[in-house]
């Protein structure tokens, strides 16, 4: 299929993981895609793996030079920018009284700070080269409500489905449409860090908490990231149109809105 022929895109934090699946699936779907990542080696092991029209990106979301250099290379690159992917995140857990203000910071400047000034950039580019685009974010369904020892990225996440209202309503006069995917759990590499979380804070043996939070998903099983290309696919085609400032969730029936 090809429903994204023509298009150019960039992903943050598509040097592996959800994001990598999505530069792949774009790909195939047509478009030439932009892996940004703070990681340059594990961009360019990824855009390597796609091959033509793909290209390799160091980018740090926490730096406003460095998103600046990533638009305009994608732009230069690709003659102009019509998907905009803020998949870029980091995790953290603690109690409450355990919270650092150097987590919080860190997770604010990434999945929040990363995400506003990220799509401020393309939007300006979109806007200046008078082209119509989509913007997709990643929220979870951590931002639809709290956990006890997920305060910090819980708040990120519901940010983010905020951002994306005030972007979505904000930008449509521009012909841009700002839409979010929340996804559930997601089986990967990161879930090693998670599950690390919740073993020295609930005093579980490794593997426990993602096997209690497994058997709680209504679908029966963790997402993995090809559960979430689909939505990614449809929200930066035409199809999408006349969707505004929506978050979907993407999640096996664990949240419905």
């Amino acid at each position: 299929m090809t429903r994204l022929a023509g298009k150019s895109a960039l992903i943050t934090g598509a040097g592996r993981g959800i994001g990598r699946h999505f530069a792949k699936t774009y790909a195939a779907e047509g478009a030439r895609v932009a892996i940004g990542d703070i990681d340059f080696e594990r961009a360019r092991t990824a855009a390597a793996e796609i091959g033509d029209g793909a290209i390799a990106l160091a980018m740090d979301v926490t730096s406003e030079d460095s998103i600046e250099a990533a638009v305009d290379a994608t732009h230069d690159s690709f003659g102009g920018i019509d998907i905009l992917i803020n998949n870029a995140a980091v995790f953290t857990a603690a109690p409450l009284t355990e919270i650092t203000r150097a987590d919080y910071q860190q997770v604010f400047s990434i999945n929040v700070a990363g995400t506003l000034f990220t799509m401020q950039a393309v939007a300006r580019r979109m806007i200046k080269d008078g082209r119509k685009g989509k913007i997709i974010n990643m929220a979870s369904q951590a931002g639809r409500r709290g956990e006890p020892l997920v305060a910090v990225y819980c708040a990120s996440k519901a940010a983010v489905i905020s951002l994306t209202q005030s972007a979505g309503l904000n930008l449509i006069q521009h012909g841009i449409n700002v839409n979010a995917i929340a996804p559930g759990v997601v089986d990967g590499e990161h879930w090693d860090g998670v599950d690390a979380f919740f073993a020295k804070y609930e005093n579980k043996p490794e593997g426990q908490k993602k096997r209690e939070v497994e058997a709680g998903v209504p679908f029966g099983r963790m997402a993995t990231p090809q559960d979430l290309v689909g939505m990614a696919v449809f929200l930066a085609s035409d199809e999408a149109d006349y969707i505004v400032a929506q978050t979907y969730n993407v999640d096996g029936g664990q949240w419905m809105s």
